[in-house]
């Protein structure tokens, strides 16, 4: 393992992380397909640990007064605790990247001859986002009501 001349690993999660240790996703809880998605993360093994906060809630106000809230309910977007945040594809790519089976997917997908491949995958399932998320969702400020999956 290389190290800092300090002796600290220059990637103390030893997965080539670069250093980030955490994600913290914010999604569209108001979307059937994005607590979908949501499950299907967290389900999996992770080389880069996944919190989700629902976008646009009081929690994620909280925890990221410098976002702006309503676009994070247009856009999956990931905040990595090193501070670096991703959205759309990006973000995408960064759920994948943090999945201990899908790290070369991620990896490949942000390749330039298949990155617009990958780009219109992600927006055909924002289009589909749009036509299932429920009705009025995004219209008010506190959205925690649905971060737990019991209001789809």
């Amino acid at each position: 393992m290389t190290s800092t001349p300090g002796g600290h690993p220059l990637d103390p999660t030893g997965h080539g992380a670069g250093g980030i240790r955490g994600f913290t996703v914010l999604y569209d809880a108001g979307c059937p397909l994005c607590r979908s998605a949501r499950r299907w993360l967290a389900s999996r093994d992770h080389l880069v640990p996944l919190d989700f906060v629902a976008a646009g809630s009081a929690q994620a106000r909280r925890r990221f007064p410098g976002l702006d809230h309503d676009a994070t309910l247009q856009d999956l977007t990931v905040v990595a605790d090193t501070g670096a945040v991703w959205t759309g594809d990006g973000a995408w790519f960064a759920c994948l990247w943090a999945l201990a089976g899908h790290r070369a997917t991620a990896e490949r997908l942000a390749r330039p001859h298949l990155l617009p491949l990958a780009r219109r995958v992600v927006a055909v399932a924002a289009a589909v986002r749009e036509r299932v998320r429920e009705p009025g969702y995004g219209d008010h400020d506190d959205r925690a009501e649905c971060a737990d999956d019991r209001c789809g």
